[in-house]
């Protein structure tokens, strides 16, 4: 446990087999549970996972790739059934080793503090975050989160942040079904908690770019815009309906 309450670390991983390890290993001795959730890879993955010996760990398999906002969603669903605490946070985590478990206390405080119920990493803020950030991942990120921020009507500054917490009540008031099951994901649930009023925080984190192979592709872009979009819609309809 981490101030008072029970946290379950959720991995998103696909063909992580060299990663996910590096993962596991260096989370923090006061993480009760972790979900991984093998988004149908073909290296390895689960077996990596479980060669690591964490008896925390419990490791679901999708048959078929759905997606890394498709696999949260099913960690999410495995960590509400794993949780033993009415006050519980779900962190996640991806498998490609691009968070730092250092940070995972200041992600979970403002939940236990009861100052939030969504925390996002923001890796814009910490020093020297321009020479570790590629300049892609710096350019577009500042532009969905402008873009995010006005959508929800709340202020992001890094939207596309995967290393998140968020309270065990919060995801149960979530549409899980119908998330985003890919690259976008981050902009779609930001969608759905803002329609619900739900607090969202940011702290500081550090950018890590090692060895992992990043996925996301040009192609991606136009949806990730479209989801922006969708975000603005959902809160206009919430505030009317109130």
């Amino acid at each position: 446990m981490l101030f008072g309450v029970e946290v379950v670390v959720v991995v998103p991983a696909c063909d992580e087999a060299p990663r996910v390890g590096r993962v596991l290993r260096g989370l923090p001795a006061e993480v009760d549970c972790v979900v991984v959730v093998d988004d149908a890879s073909r290296d390895g993955t689960r077996e990596a996972a479980l060669g690591v010996g964490d008896p925390r760990v419990t490791v679901v398999v999708h048959p078929a790739n759905r997606g890394v906002g498709a696999a949260i969603a099913t960690g999410y669903r495995e960590a509400l059934k794993l949780a033993s605490e009415p006050r519980s946070v779900f962190v996640v985590m991806a498998g490609d080793d691009q968070m730092d478990p250092r940070d995972l206390p200041a992600l979970v405080r403002p939940i236990a503090e009861g100052r939030a119920d969504y925390v996002k990493g923001c890796r814009f803020v910490w020093p020297d975050a321009r020479r570790a950030m590629p300049w892609s991942r710096w350019a577009g990120g500042w532009a969905f989160s402008w873009l995010t921020a006005r959508a929800i009507g709340q202020p992001v500054s890094d939207s596309q942040c995967g290393y998140t917490a968020i309270s065990s009540s919060a995801v149960s008031q979530l549409d899980l079904v119908g998330l985003w099951s890919g690259y976008g994901y981050p902009n779609d649930i930001l969608g759905q908690l803002a329609a619900r009023r739900m607090r969202i925080v940011e702290v500081p984190v550090r950018p890590v770019y090692r060895d992992e192979k990043s996925r996301l592709r040009l192609r991606h872009l136009p949806r990730i815009t479209l989801l922006i979009g969708r975000a603005w819609v959902r809160r206009v309809r919430a505030e009317r309906g109130r």
